[in-house]
């Protein structure tokens, strides 16, 4: 296994003793060559466990509690140039606005440049040409012209800066890259483009990818194994191509499916789901989606519902684990 996560929690404090736990007891496995998606609604989590899984939370978000362990050490309790030597064909992560992941007086070669100094390995030395040799590669890559090296974000467009970005998750050689809703503000066309991109580089570098989106359809269109998270926890866990919507789900699951439209059919009908999100600050003691549920019993209001085994994937819903316990 590549990836293991174990009993993770973040919370943020912004201050005067409050606590929002915006990850909760999230138990996660990623395998070697796995593209796994993680979609749900906005302040669902799925960021902030992608910022965890790659150890890059800064304060206020701090990770509570739980064991990482990537190839067998746990990145969690690792610091510093520790740490730094970890990410060196490691892991990486593309950040969801590339304007905002690249600093505006620096090059992309200059990126390159520092991004390879910061994390050499023994005996490396990283000397203008190499760096430049280096960043021609990395464009190729990502299909972009040797000519953006010398080029500053605000020069290049929305496109161009994202794929600029994931240039430098790859500068490292990584072994796992977050991808954090790399279509963010990307028209329909460019989106369409950068996930081919995406897809057959992963196919052809081989390494883990995790993609953290909103959008059902992008996620189960790249994906082998979709994680769908609510209010900080993981409730259903998967195979993409069992993500359909006549298959056994947890009803957010299904609430999620009603929201996106089939543009093949004659009459689009989008649903939404009624209805806020917990508050995070509280403990939950019961399932989070009840209240918001149409098919909630009253075991769901007393008891938190834990993930089983469910169809090949794992549902946490009271719904199916009473099912089991009929048939047995």
């Amino acid at each position: 296994m590549l990836l293991e996560a174990s009993g993770v929690n973040v919370v943020y404090q912004p201050g005067r003793g409050e606590r929002i736990w915006a990850v909760r007891d999230v138990d996660l496995s990623l395998r070697e060559g796995e593209f796994v998606g993680i979609v749900g609604e906005s302040g669902c989590g799925k960021s902030t466990l992608g910022f965890a899984l790659t150890q890059m939370l800064r304060p206020p978000a701090v990770l509570d509690s739980g064991m990482i362990a990537f190839r067998g050490t746990d990145i969690a309790s690792l610091k510093g140039d520790k740490l730094r030597r970890q990410r060196r064909r490691g892991f990486a992560l593309v950040l969801q606005s590339g304007m905002n992941a690249l600093n505006p007086v620096r090059s992309i070669e200059r990126h390159i440049g520092d991004l390879l100094k910061a994390h050499p390995l023994p005996g490396e030395h990283w000397s203008g040409e190499a760096i430049r040799s280096r960043g021609r590669e990395l464009m190729g890559m990502v299909e972009l012209d040797a000519s953006v090296l010398s080029r500053f974000p605000h020069e290049l467009s929305g496109g161009m800066r994202q794929r600029a970005a994931i240039a430098l998750a790859l500068a490292l050689e990584p072994e796992l890259i977050v991808f954090d809703e790399p279509t963010t503000a990307l028209d329909v066309i460019v989106q369409a483009a950068l996930m081919d991109m995406i897809k057959g580089l992963q196919r052809s570098r081989g390494f883990t990818a995790v993609l953290i989106s909103h959008d059902m359809s992008v996620v189960l269109d790249a994906t082998d194994r979709t994680i769908v998270m609510y209010a900080g926890r993981i409730v259903e866990d998967r195979r993409s191509v069992d993500m359909v919507p006549d298959r056994i789900h947890h009803p957010y699951t299904e609430a999620l499916f009603g929201c996106y439209a089939d543009p093949r059919t004659d009459e689009v009908v989008l649903l939404d789901i009624p209805g806020t999100p917990p508050d995070l600050s509280l403990a939950d003691h019961d399932c989070s989606f009840a209240p918001r549920c149409t098919s909630a019993i009253d075991i769901c209001f007393r008891e938190r519902p834990r993930l089983c085994d469910v169809g090949g994937g794992r549902v946490a819903c009271h719904l199916y684990s009473e099912a089991r316990r009929e048939v047995s």
